[in-house]
């Protein structure tokens, strides 16, 4: 891996995240701050960037290249659309990492040390860290709701597969109950 400094809050640096799909509505002061506690990773293929069960408070967005994600030795998915955020579960939940990640052929990626926001120096402190916390998890929000509609269609497609693939694992309709006879003649009316 080869990694920057913290970078700095500049108007180009700023301009670059308001590249990144997640970040184009924030507030430059909000991006300043994004900034200062940030560097660029580069990773060669089949780096480690994420190991399950580990404890760092990276946060990534994908710059560049693509990333394969796995759990237990499984693959999940393969992300390589720029801008996707990983990572973010543990800085969620606080709990160990839930997955690995490795790069797929060259890969950058801002990676944003969220243990860092405890660490602002600015003059109003815990409004900088406020901000600093509402601008994650808005960021969280838009991506988790992102990802669990694609989980939800995913589970449907698979649904559907598994009853195409197996006639006999497909539950019967249940019968409809049949209205008692004095409803009959009323419904039979209409």
């Amino acid at each position: 891996m080869i990694e920057s400094k913290f970078l700095k809050e500049n108007i180009e640096n700023i301009q670059r995240l308001m590249s990144i799909q997640a970040l184009r509505h924030f507030e430059t002061r909000n991006l300043g701050k994004l900034l200062r506690l940030s560097k660029i990773r580069q990773y060669e293929d089949g780096e480690q960037i994420i190991q399950e069960g580990d404890m760092d408070p990276w946060l990534y967005f994908l710059l560049s290249g693509r990333i394969r994600v796995t759990k237990e030795g499984e693959e999940i998915s393969t992300i390589s659309r720029k801008g996707e955020i990983f990572g973010e579960m543990r800085i969620i939940d606080d709990q160990s990492r839930s997955a690995s990640v490795h790069a797929i052929g060259q890969t950058v990626c801002l990676a944003v040390d969220t243990s860092a926001g405890n660490r602002l120096n600015t003059s109003d402190e815990k409004e900088a860290r406020l901000d600093f916390l509402l601008l994650l998890y808005r960021i969280f929000a838009e991506y988790i709701t992102i990802r669990l509609r694609l989980t939800n269609e995913e589970l449907v497609k698979a649904r559907r597969a598994a009853k195409k693939s197996d006639p006999e694992s497909e539950e019967p309709a249940e019968p409809q109950p049949k209205p008692p006879a004095h409803q009959k003649r009323h419904i039979e009316k209409f």
